[in-house]
C-alpha cells in the first residue's frame, strides 16, 4: 500500500514536472510511472497544467468608491464640575472636570472659556483642568470640543459659580494684624 500510494505521488509530481511520462506493469502486477524510460513501458499523454493569471479588478459599479464613514457627532457634552450656582469659600484652586457623551474622540480637544475668555491663553485644556488662582466673584464658565481641524463638535451651556474670599482687609485675616 505504502508502494502504491509513494508511485501515485511520483506520478502526481512527474505530471507537474515532466512532459513525458511513461507507465509499466512489473511482473508482480504493480503499476510503476517514471519520467524515464522502461522496457515494454507506454508514453502516458498529460495535458498541461492548468494555471491561471488575475486580471486587473474591474472599478466597482455605480461610480465612485464610497468616503470612510464619518465619526458620530457627541450627544452631548457639559461641565460636570463646578455644578451650576455652586458657591466656593476661601478656595486657592478650583477642579473644572468636562464630560461628553461618546467619549472624547482621539483628535478632538477641549477648550475651556471663561467670562467669555479662553483659558490657558487658549491652548487646549483636556476634559480636567485645575483653575488656580480664583478671582473673587460670580463666573461663568464654558467648554467647547472642537476637532483636529478646528471645527467645533459640541458646545457646553454656561456654568455660573461663586467665589467668596476673605477681603486682605478683613478682620479675620492673619497679615491684617
Amino acid at each position: 500500500m505504502r508502494r502504491h500510494l509513494f508511485t501515485l505521488m511520483s506520478l502526481a509530481c512527474s505530471l507537474a514536472l515532466a512532459a513525458t511520462v511513461y507507465k509499466w506493469v512489473d511482473e508482480k502486477g504493480v503499476v510503476h510511472y517514471s519520467d524515464q524510460p522502461h522496457p515494454n513501458a507506454q508514453i502516458v499523454s498529460v495535458p498541461a497544467a492548468q494555471t491561471y493569471k488575475a486580471g486587473e479588478i474591474p472599478a466597482a459599479p455605480g461610480g465612485p468608491a464610497v468616503p470612510p464613514a464619518q465619526p458620530q457627532p457627541y450627544q452631548g457634552c457639559a461641565i460636570a464640575q463646578p455644578t451650576d450656582d455652586q458657591t466656593f469659600s476661601n478656595v486657592d484652586s478650583l477642579s473644572i472636570v468636562v464630560r461628553t457623551d461618546p467619549a472624547l474622540r482621539p483628535g478632538d480637544q477641549i477648550f475651556l472659556m471663561l467670562d467669555g475668555q479662553p483659558l490657558n491663553g487658549g491652548v487646549a485644556t483636556g476634559s480636567e483642568f485645575t483653575l488656580t488662582p480664583l478671582d473673587r466673584g460670580t463666573h461663568t464658565l464654558q467648554a467647547v470640543v472642537r476637532d483636529g481641524a478646528g471645527s467645533l463638535m459640541c458646545q457646553t451651556s454656561g456654568v455660573t459659580y461663586n467665589v467668596h474670599q476673605p477681603s486682605i482687609l478683613g478682620p479675620a485675616n492673619r497679615l491684617h494684624h
